[in-house]
């Protein structure tokens, strides 16, 4: 299976992973400390990596004590940071990053005056969707093109939750609440291993997003043609709240994919840097959570 089932990781799979370096072999005709079992040179030669006046070529020294080399051989082995291995933590760090510089960009749309909000907003919204299809089909990660992708979705999602909490106050928070706790939840889940991107899980997904996806350019079209005139077009009453939980559980369990494809790749040795990768995966997810949660609020709301 390839490394989960999100598109910004496929195709990837982490091109450049390797495993960590063999652990260095002592010279034919050597024991571990560097030595001859018997105390001599083979045949009279200079050892392997001495030149002919026994000196490393490198100017190392090679004329080691035996507790210095038993210090060496008993020293632990590298981990993954120290090889260049991406690693949960680093996954973490740079997920961090994008979320402070996503409410950074929201925090800008949720002060200025509303003009110019709604002018960031659909900055934000147009900037946002061009720079994530740049992202995911971009080979290699890039940070500064991830980074201003969240700073971009942060001035988007500030506007959106304006113009929300304005026509139903307390909606914002109740949305960042509701996203924290689905993270959460999902997360624990994953850990506990109760929850997994099995195949026939990931072909269920494909086939449910498919269909949202069409409902909603249907969905789409009809408003902007004015054919419907509701504020969420045919999302509202109960088919709303339907399609609307089905949306936060499609989210939800692409963020079961998005671990998914972070557990892989840490545990293939991804190079370092595809953990920009993956948090900027983890980033357009929540962001995706978000608005569906936000949207659903406003639609009960609504309704009340």
């Amino acid at each position: 299976m390839a490394l989960g089932g999100n598109p910004i990781f496929n195709g990837k799979n982490f091109r450049g992973a390797t495993q960590a370096p063999p652990v260095p072999q002592a010279p034919y005709g050597q024991n571990q400390f560097g030595q001859n079992p018997y105390g001599q040179n083979q045949y009279g030669q200079p050892q392997y990596g001495q030149n002919q006046f026994g000196q490393n070529p490198y100017g190392q020294p090679q004329n080691l004590s035996q507790d210095q080399l038993q210090d060496m051989y008993n020293a632990p082995a590298a981990g993954r940071a120290d090889v260049g291995r991406m690693t949960f933590d680093d996954v973490i760090v740079k997920t961090a990053a994008c979320l402070g510089i996503l409410v950074a960009g929201a925090a800008v749309t949720l002060v200025v005056g509303m003009g110019l909000a709604s002018m960031l907003m659909i900055v934000g919204v147009l900037g946002g969707f061009v720079l994530g299809l740049v992202n995911t089909f971009k080979k290699q990660p890039s940070p500064a093109l991830i980074l201003a992708y969240a700073g971009l979705e942060g001035l988007f999602l500030g506007g959106l939750t304006r113009i929300l909490d304005g026509m139903f106050p307390g909606v914002g928070l109740q949305a960042v609440i509701g996203t924290l706790s689905v993270f959460a939840v999902t997360l624990l889940l994953f850990k506990s291993g109760k929850v997994r991107a099995t195949p026939k899980a990931m072909r269920f997904f494909l086939i449910a997003m498919v269909g949202y996806a069409l409902f909603s350019v249907v969905n789409l079209v009809m408003m902007m043609t004015g054919v419907l005139d509701q504020p969420f077009g045919l999302r509202h009453g109960i088919v709303g709240i339907l399609i609307g939980v089905l949306a936060i559980g499609l989210a939800a369990f692409s963020l079961i994919m998005d671990f998914t494809s972070i557990e892989a790749g840490v545990q293939a040795g991804a190079p370092q840097r595809f953990s920009w990768t993956a948090a900027f995966g983890l980033t357009v997810t929540l962001v995706w959570l978000y608005v569906e949660i936000i949207r659903l609020l406003a639609i009960l709301r609504g309704e009340d």
